[in-house]
């Protein structure tokens, strides 16, 4: 099928005019392709991963080795997706350091941050599965701006008590399955009851 602007436009859930490179906290989530469950299971409201899930876990924790200007606060890993906050300092390198000689490396904004994880991720997973070019991850993902330290608290304690609730949530794989349904794509996040 030939690409048809009308039919195969993805709105982008981006703000507008916002720079994603720019100091501040992101609240992300970030499903599997088909929200299949390739990370492992959670028993007793505790994940149990896999091999996949700690490569995945391993990828996260790798970032700011590949990013100077990223910090990690809280991340979960789910059966089907994870939640996690990204904070992008400008003034990470700053302090009692002599002035720099050369240019400043490129600060990378937010979607290189993601693509980098899904794609590091991804290679990793396919390789350890023996598998090529085989996509893990959903094309998009979804993301907040955290305005202040009231949001910055609720989805903390989101991401901490995720999955204790992995049994209600209303997509959970199960659920879906005893409706005779299965998960669909989104952009948006369905995982998130924050205001």
């Amino acid at each position: 099928m030939r690409y048809d602007k009308n039919l195969h436009h993805r709105r982008s859930i981006r703000l507008k005019a916002y720079d994603y490179s720019q100091t501040g906290m992101y609240f992300l989530t970030i499903c599997v392709n088909e929200r299949a469950c390739l990370f492992g299971e959670i028993k007793n409201g505790a994940m149990s991963l896999n091999d996949a899930g700690k490569i995945v876990e391993s990828t996260w924790n790798d970032l700011p080795g590949h990013y100077a200007h990223v910090a990690l606060d809280e991340f979960v890993i789910m059966p089907d997706h994870v939640h996690g906050i990204i904070v992008i300092d400008a003034h990470v390198g700053a302090g009692f350091k002599p002035a720099p000689t050369k240019p400043a490396p490129t600060r990378h904004g937010l979607p290189e941050i993601v693509r980098a994880f899904k794609t590091f991720s991804s290679r990793r997973i396919n390789e350890a599965r023996g598998m090529r070019g085989v996509s893990l991850w959903q094309r998009n993902y979804w993301e907040r701006v955290i305005r202040n330290e009231q949001e910055l608290t609720g989805l903390r304690e989101y991401i901490h008590n995720n999955q204790l609730q992995w049994e209600l949530d209303k997509l959970h794989p199960a659920a879906l399955a005893g409706a005779g349904l299965k998960p669909a794509p989104t952009t948006a996040s369905p995982f998130c009851d924050i205001p």
